[in-house]
């Protein structure tokens, strides 16, 4: 059963999760316990929200979907894992009025936006929710990815949902702070391997520049940041990054304020798992959560 939502007196923070790789679903490491804690802490401050709004590199389309569906099913979108891993079940309700709304206002906002009555919650969306709603109780809306986007277009697709989170509504990019796949499996480390050089670098100028508020760097990440292309040698797990502050953006105003890094860990040497906050309610949130 839901907890009421409560309105604090400022909107929700609007949230990037990394999730790294499925295995955060059973063995939840640092990344997975920080999430198990964000639920808690939200209600704690705002009550429990009416729904999540979320994006996923791993539901990728062309140009952009909102699914609809009463309810969604569990996508097991990978393979070669342990057995238990198959098993489980994320199978949250939908909200088909709030996907309308979405696509209404990406449509105002002249995005091709289109509505579908399908469903089904992939890995990036259900090993985050998982620890962060395990009682499956709040509804879900994933919104499709489109990984031909740059960060400015993903800024503005996430702004044209800006109203969202003064409703009680959760705005979710979900991702990884690095993402580097060839590496991962071209060269295996363990799990408690050091952090390498160029991770804590790019790490390093991401804290620096949301700390800034630095927009104009961000959105030019690849030719400003240290080790871009090391870390992301494609963009599109770096893209719900944007999707998220974009969706914190006040009024008319064309970027977000600052964000707040709300978690930091970094698995295999390489796999950040870092995540942020951004919006007015951000600074309660972090206070809430000792960070």
């Amino acid at each position: 059963m839901n907890t009421p939502y409560r309105m604090f007196g400022t909107p929700l923070p609007t949230l990037f999760l990394s999730h790294g790789s499925p295995m955060i679903a059973i063995e939840p490491g640092e990344a997975g316990r920080f999430m198990q804690s964000l639920g808690p802490a939200i209600d704690a401050l705002w009550g429990r929200p009416k729904a999540v709004v979320i994006m996923s590199p791993h539901t990728a389309t062309r140009t952009p979907f909102v699914l609809g569906a009463a309810k969604h099913q569990t996508i097991h979108d990978f393979g070669g894992f342990p057995a238990p891993l198959y098993d489980i079940r994320y199978e949250a309700a939908g909200d088909p009025v709030l996907a309308q709304e979405v696509t209404r206002l990406l449509t105002e906002a002249g995005l091709p936006a289109q509505f579908t009555p399908q469903g089904g919650l992939d890995h990036g969306i259900w090993t985050t929710l998982m620890h962060v709603y395990p009682q499956v109780d709040v509804p879900v809306v994933p919104v499709s990815l489109m990984p031909h986007m740059k960060p400015a277009d993903m800024l503005a697709l996430g702004r044209a949902l800006r109203g969202l989170s003064a409703q009680g509504i959760l705005v979710i990019g979900s991702g990884s702070l690095t993402h580097n796949l060839q590496r991962f499996f071209g060269s295996p480390s363990s799990v408690d391997a050091p952090e390498e050089k160029d991770c804590a670098a790019f790490r390093a100028w991401v804290l620096d520049k949301t700390a800034e508020a630095d927009w104009p760097a961000l959105l030019d990440y690849r030719a400003q940041a240290p080790f871009a292309r090391e870390m992301h040698p494609t963009d599109e797990h770096w893209l719900p990054f944007y999707f998220a502050a974009g969706a914190a953006v006040e009024g008319d105003a064309e970027v977000p304020s600052k964000g707040v890094r709300l978690h930091g860990s970094v698995t295999h040497g390489h796999l950040a798992l870092d995540a942020y906050g951004f919006g007015p309610g951000v600074a309660a949130l972090a206070q809430q959560l000792g960070v």
